[in-house]
């Protein structure tokens, strides 16, 4: 079926998501010449397929549900924030916050991510194909994040249940997040989360980080000023 094209150079943003939030939406759309728009694609909530092509700046996909939404070319902060379902893809890199507290979902970034890459993350699952900046998955309390590439500074910082893949190196953990063991049944999860972002990297690679689990528990030495 042929797509719907609208072009951003002459149709406002606000446009674009109106018609994406009307009543059973074509199946298929085509965005051309975004040049950097803030807020494209945001919002849907039907099973559609939207494909970007140019860098995108704020919050594009954000609150996405159902639909899959293609991005050929960079995104700017907060990509696919509080997504809830279907898929988002980038095939360049994105700045930072990506996928905040996104509650299910898949998101894939082919290249870098900047800092809090999957911050307070509650279900979805986050595969980057580089690497990502500092305090990535703080306060992740469910879902996955995989990184093909390098963790910068406080990976995992507070973290919750989330759970941490990364084939590269790791600056640093942050607190009560820790090095796991890697067992078949994360190498099994990992392989499958590899596979649906369409990448070939051996899961043998990776580590697992997630919570240490101390901040769970009130400790009373702590407190011994109150």
């Amino acid at each position: 079926m042929t797509a719907v094209t609208v072009d951003l150079a002459a149709t406002p943003v606000r446009e674009l998501n109106a018609a994406l939030h009307a009543p059973a939406p074509a199946p298929r759309w085509r965005v051309t010449h975004p040049a950097g728009a803030h807020n494209v694609a945001v919002g849907i909530d039907a099973p559609v397929a939207v494909q970007i092509d140019g860098p995108v700046g704020y919050y594009c996909a954000g609150m996405n549900q159902q639909a899959d939404v293609l991005v050929r070319g960079n995104a700017g902060t907060g990509l696919a924030e509080n997504v809830m379902s279907g898929s988002v893809r980038v095939t360049g890199s994105a700045s930072q916050s990506v996928a905040a507290s996104g509650c299910g979902g898949l998101v894939v970034v082919d290249g870098d991510t900047g800092a809090r890459c999957g911050i307070a993350l509650r279900g979805a699952d986050v595969v980057v194909g580089g690497s990502v900046g500092h305090m990535s998955a703080f306060m992740a309390q469910s879902g996955r994040i995989v990184v093909c590439g390098d963790a910068g500074h406080s990976l995992g910082d507070s973290i919750y249940e989330a759970r941490l893949y990364v084939r590269g190196a790791v600056a640093s953990l942050g607190t009560d997040c820790v090095e796991k063991p890697m067992r078949d049944e994360h190498r099994a999860e990992l392989a499958g989360l590899l596979a649906r972002a369409g990448r070939d990297d051996d899961p043998a690679l990776f580590r697992r980080y997630g919570s240490a689990r101390r901040l769970y528990h009130f400790d009373s030495a702590n407190h011994a000023a109150y």
